[in-house]
């Protein structure tokens, strides 16, 4: 049994369901890489149920599986959004389709993923796994490429993200972004490319899964001297969605974004 905060009452001995809750896409590669992560978190944590549903795009929708873990008697289910920032999917699309979950399950949300430093990370693993050196940190740039948002709250994150990654001692960091946001990925490479002191250019996806958007990401990498892989079942995401979970189960932590019907834990 987790610990307690001092002053809470005992909380039940059961473990509420982990939900995480994809985007979902057309590409077979997406979900494949969801699930991975998904398997990740359970040898994380063993003895915790963890389930996936999708927004779009897969057999296991988000009301399917709430209608199956009411079913089957479930009643305690905490939601994580696979997702990096807060933007529309986080502010509308989950709520909305949690609000149609089955009266007698009680849903809490936690927060996205991002911004986190085990996201950063990840990210640097990603870069040296490519076959970026360490020791040329301080004569590299790099191009944080997301996916892009129409949200203004999502790409001043991205922006704020790069800015604090160049303090951790590469030469640049640029944001770019594969949609609705400029600059595009080629766009930063070649702006990079005319830094003062930057040696050689690498590109970042801020992704967690392959997908359309991440393969214009790729395309427009072409210039660049490495191209990482997206962040995937990475350890330190994987260690992130735990930490998101007990946040909200353990730390009683309040959610983001909580549905009316369902408040979190005092």
């Amino acid at each position: 049994m987790y610990p307690l905060r001092p002053g809470h009452p005992t909380r039940p001995a059961h473990r509420p369901v982990l939900l995480v809750i994809a985007h979902g896409s057309r590409d077979p590669r997406h979900a494949e890489t969801v699930h991975a992560l998904v398997r990740r978190v359970r040898s994380l944590r063993p003895g915790l149920r963890v389930e996936t549903a999708f927004l779009d795009f897969d057999a296991a929708t988000v009301p399917g599986v709430l209608e199956r873990l009411a079913t089957e008697g479930v009643r305690d289910v905490v939601a994580l959004p696979l997702l990096l920032t807060r933007a529309f999917h986080a502010k509308a699309d989950i709520p909305a389709v949690l609000r149609g979950a089955p009266a007698g399950l009680r849903i809490r949300t936690a927060a996205v993923l991002g911004p986190s430093p085990l996201l950063m990370a990840a990210l640097e693993q990603r870069l040296y796994e490519a076959g970026l050196d360490p020791a040329d940190k301080s004569s590299t740039g790099v191009v944080l490429a997301s996916a892009g948002s129409s949200d203004p709250e999502a790409i001043a994150v991205i922006a704020d993200i790069a800015r604090e990654w160049r303090h951790t001692g590469w030469c640049a960091v640029r944001p770019a972004f594969a949609s609705a946001s400029l600059p595009r990925t080629e766009d930063a490479v070649r702006a990079l490319r005319a830094e003062p002191g930057v040696r050689r250019v690498a590109v970042a996806p801020y992704v967690l899964a392959p997908g359309f958007l991440p393969d214009r990401i790729a395309r427009g990498a072409a210039g660049a001297d490495v191209l990482a892989d997206v962040l995937g079942p990475a350890p330190t995401v994987a260690r992130l969605l735990v930490r998101r979970y007990d946040e909200v189960h353990v730390c009683g932590a309040r959610p983001t974004a909580p549905l009316a019907r369902t408040p979190a834990l005092a």
